[in-house]
């Protein structure tokens, strides 16, 4: 019984762990006016692009990057929790 549940644990962590290099690959989008985050499904920050038109407005700018930022991070939680829950029902046998 012990064995068993120890079996499942592993099986759990390895699962676990190919889920968050599938994650790594997948990466999102947040965008606002001008500014573009990218992230992947880590939640980990890839690439931030900034159009030449923004820069000469430092307060627009840290508002845009904020607002760029929250909608990519949305996006990886909806990426990160779709992999999971698949993951889950794969674990479940279902």
């Amino acid at each position: 019984m012990f064995g068993d549940m120890m079996e499942k644990l592993q099986a759990m962590q390895q699962s676990m762990g190919e889920s968050k290099a599938r994650l790594a690959n997948i990466t999102v989008e947040g965008k606002a006016e001008g500014v573009t985050v990218v992230i992947d499904g880590n939640r980990k920050v890839r690439d931030i692009r900034i159009e030449d038109a923004i820069l000469s407005d430092k307060e627009d700018l840290q508002d845009l990057l904020v607002v760029a930022v929250n909608k990519a991070i949305e996006a990886a939680d909806k990426a990160n929790e779709a992999e999971m829950a698949a993951k889950a029902r794969d674990l479940l046998g279902k």
